[in-house]
């Protein structure tokens, strides 16, 4: 995949995004990083890659990734019900998904789940694909399309005039319009027009799509690079990002990084990869939640073990409001 190619030949790419980050931790404003803790589950399974919470019937819910620690590629999405401050507590008989990194928007007024299937032949993983469900609420979601194999982070944004589809092929990232939820297919998203999201080097996708009062759409993303653990292990370092992008021009008008592995809180729960790759340098982004103090939360899967929550400055403060975050 294109992806996987830069990470062995764009060095150029590496150098700039590790500038970018030595300037960010050395400026960046965190107001407040916890972990989240999770209940109702096995004592040997992790949840993270969560959703956002999102409130229904005036309780806060997050959808999350739950995994057993020695396992790959045997994740499962859970309904957990927000039962503390920065605590969650799975939700009796609500159903589960066997999918990885679920995600949750609002489109005509409905909320969309999402997530990747993993899959297999013979019990290897093979390939993967993002499923959509929609419905009233939480507890009915209904499975209604899938997008194109080998292809994660694909989101979706309430526009005025219809609904922006983001796709991520091969690391880079592509936008279109649909008019209605019912158009969105695997030709749909397979063919949107690939948009300068990463910019110079590197690569990476969009985890939650914002459209804001002026017309232009905020970004949520994360930006992948190779980087060494503390262990001297070559791995990826993944970042959270803002980026803001016009959709009448297709361009990218910025690009920042909003969070690092070492804006949360530090953890000796990091999950190693099939190859005993420690993911030491990992956030995986989930999205923001606005606060009443006009700051927002930034929500983070960490080391594929953990949810973070950082509270940060709104981050498209000099492009606009966000409708209805």
């Amino acid at each position: 995949m294109k992806g996987e190619i830069y990470m062995k030949e764009d060095r150029k790419g590496d150098i700039i995004w590790k500038n970018k980050r030595e300037e960010f931790e050395q400026n960046k404003r965190i107001y407040e990083s916890k972990i989240l803790e999770f209940s109702g589950i096995k004592a040997n399974e992790d949840v993270y890659n969560c959703s956002i919470p999102f409130i229904f019937n005036e309780k806060t819910y997050i959808f999350g990734r739950v995994e057993p620690q020695d396992k790959w590629a045997t994740s499962r999405v859970y309904l957990f019900e927000k039962t503390g401050e920065d605590s969650y507590t799975a939700v009796k008989d609500a159903l589960s998904y066997r999918l990885e990194d679920p995600f949750i928007t609002y489109i005509d007024n409905k909320l969309i789940f999402g997530g990747v299937e993993v899959l297999k032949m013979r019990g290897v993983p093979v390939s993967y694909r993002t499923c959509f469900f929609d419905g009233s609420n939480p507890f009915e979601m209904e499975y209604f399309t899938t997008g194109p194999e080998m292809m994660k982070d694909i989101r979706l944004v309430q526009l005025p005039n219809g609904i922006g589809v983001f796709s991520r092929p091969d690391g880079y990232v592509g936008f279109t319009v649909i008019k209605d939820i019912t158009e969105l297919d695997e030709n749909v998203i397979k063919n949107a027009p690939i948009i300068d999201f990463i910019g110079a080097g590197g690569y990476g996708g969009i985890n939650q799509a914002l459209y804001l009062d002026s017309g232009l759409i905020g970004l949520i993303g994360h930006i992948v690079y190779p980087s060494v653990n503390s262990r001297g292990q070559e791995e990826r370092a993944y970042i959270n990002t803002a980026s803001v992008f016009d959709p009448k021009t297709g361009k990218t008008l910025e690009t920042k990084i909003i969070g690092t592995r070492t804006s949360y809180p530090a953890s000796e729960r990091v999950r190693k990869t099939d190859r005993g790759i420690y993911l030491e340098d990992v956030a995986f982004t989930s999205g923001i939640v606005a606060r009443n103090d006009k700051k927002v939360d930034l929500y983070s899967g960490l080391s594929d073990s953990l949810e973070g929550r950082i509270t940060i400055d709104y981050p498209f403060a000099e492009y606009g409001k966000v409708i209805s975050l």
